[in-house]
């Protein structure tokens, strides 16, 4: 059976969002813009990206976000001193990911969950396969996680929607989004189908330890979900209601266990234990930290 889509060359970000729980660093500057390490947050999801085979990001943008497109269009005048100075790594890691993805902008003037973002999204999809994935959760993993996606997506000629998962422990699951397989067990490829998808579940109801770590493929089947859903007390249209109408109606949907270390940034807390875990990962960093750290504060 021949896939009757294409392959997957772009990927949605949501990115309006206000990052009040970051106040008041986020007062003037957004939370995909907070650094990890040596870069924001951002900049490590357009790196996957590139090295998964994506070729065009679109990002649903809000008010108050202007330094995420300043920070990845040209800056002839930085470059100009850049070259002064000797810095060629720093003006050749720009112009690496300006030559590899195109990145399209679109306006969500008002915040009103995932779901919606996804769907100011609609035209630019048309009828194509696509990712999509929150722009505050990290994967280190020698494999890019939307590569381990996309590459089974690929030689599976029966899969088409795939959730991420990740397995998290027990304390973990009420923040989480959780999948039910439809089997005790998965197979050997990693890759089962699944019931459902329960966000934030009490952790005596969850259905598995299996969370999604804001990795999706997906096709245009689901904006006419995201446009049947309703909305929550906040007026929010979420995604995986969506998700959980398309299983109803009787389509299969896979679960992906992804390889890698999931690093959240959606929380103050988070962030900071991402940064260290990836300080600590760091060549030329990671030594000094662990020097420093060894010496107790």
């Amino acid at each position: 059976m021949e896939k009757k889509l294409g392959k997957i060359k772009k990927a949605v970000l949501p990115v309006a969002g206000f990052g009040t729980r970051f106040l008041p660093a986020t007062r003037a500057q957004p939370k995909e813009m907070l650094p990890v390490v040596d870069k924001p947050v951002v900049q490590y999801i357009i790196e996957e990206c590139i090295e998964s085979g994506i070729e065009e990001i679109i990002f649903i943008t809000g008010r108050n976000k202007r330094a995420i497109e300043d920070h990845f269009d040209s800056m002839p005048e930085l470059e100009d001193v850049l070259v002064k100075r000797g810095l060629f790594n720093e003006i050749k890691s720009f112009e690496n990911l300006r030559e590899k993805i195109d990145i399209i902008y679109i306006r969500q003037d008002r915040q009103l969950g995932n779901g919606h973002a996804l769907l100011c999204a609609k035209k630019i999809i048309k009828d194509e396969p696509f990712i999509f994935c929150n722009a505050d959760d990290l994967i280190f993993s020698p494999i890019p996680a939307m590569k381990q996606m996309i590459t089974e997506y690929e030689k599976n000629e029966i899969v088409e929607e795939v959730v991420g998962v990740i397995e998290v422990p027990p304390d973990q699951i009420e923040k989480c989004g959780v999948v039910e397989p439809v089997h005790d067990e998965k197979d050997p490829q990693k890759i089962f189908e699944i019931a459902a998808i329960v966000e934030k579940p009490k952790l005596s109801e969850a259905p598995s330890n299996y969370a999604n770590p804001g990795r999706y493929i997906l096709t245009p089947d689901v904006f006419g979900y995201l446009k049947k859903a309703s909305p929550t007390k906040k007026g929010e249209i979420i995604l995986a209601e969506a998700i959980q109408g398309m299983l109803k109606d009787g389509k299969i949907i896979f679960g992906y266990e992804l390889e890698g270390e999931w690093l959240e940034c959606g929380k103050k807390e988070d962030w900071l234990k991402s940064n260290l875990f990836l300080c600590l990962k760091h060549p030329e960093y990671g030594p000094i930290l662990k020097t420093f750290l060894k010496k107790g504060i």
